[in-house]
């Protein structure tokens, strides 16, 4: 399995022969859009900087939505949740997506705007790879994603929804976040499988495609 970080949310996974991209962005993002076709797309909730999946290319299956969806070998889990912390009111609702795939489970947080209740934790079940927003202001700050690092022992945790310098608007640094930890990894991708999870160190900045 392949994690590729397209900027802000937006991740492609590459697995089995078929591609996962996940909240997808348009060009007011200020990121590359993605130019290829995919199989499967995530959505976290409708905002034009996660739900542009009227921009991508050829057939693929949109998932927009909580429960279980079954595909043989891969398997995506919708767990509603919120963008801020008032149970929607300020802005509207997010999808946790748990996507299966190898033997591997991934946790994408979307826009979650608020720390996991202990009814979420058990929903989401053990978690090798985390996807979590660092940035504040409108999603978890850096100080909250840590707490739920903590709480979800993750395997491997690989930060998103920052600031940088292609982003169009203000986000705290990922620095806010990575300071806290002895040991962070950059790569340009991350290539993993069952055998070497444990053998990956923990916290894992990816490139962003440009």
């Amino acid at each position: 399995m392949r994690i590729s970080f397209l900027g802000h949310a937006s991740f492609l996974i590459t697995t089995e022969g078929k591609k996962i991209l996940t909240d997808p962005f348009n060009e007011e993002v200020g990121y590359p859009l993605y130019e290829d076709e995919v199989d499967y797309v995530t959505v976290s909730h409708g905002h034009w900087d996660h739900a542009a999946t009227d921009l991508l290319k050829g057939e693929f299956t949109a998932i927009t939505t909580s429960g279980k969806h079954d595909f043989g070998n891969l398997v995506f889990t919708g767990i509603k949740s919120y963008h801020d912390t008032k149970k929607g009111a300020l802005r509207g609702e997010n999808l946790i997506f748990i996507i299966e795939a190898e033997g591997i489970r991934i946790a994408h947080l979307g826009d979650l705007g608020h720390l996991l209740a202990a009814d979420d934790i058990k929903k989401m079940g053990k978690i090798d790879l985390l996807l979590i927003p660092v940035g504040g202001t409108f999603t978890i700050n850096a100080n909250e994603a840590i707490t739920i690092v903590n709480e979800l022992k993750p395997r491997i945790v690989i930060p998103m929804h920052y600031d940088t310098p292609h982003l169009t608007f203000d986000l705290a640094p990922v620095e806010d976040f990575t300071q806290h930890y002895e040991v962070v990894v950059k790569k340009p991708e991350l290539d993993i499988n069952l055998d070497n999870l444990d053998k990956v160190n923990k916290i894992i900045l990816l490139d962003y495609l440009s």
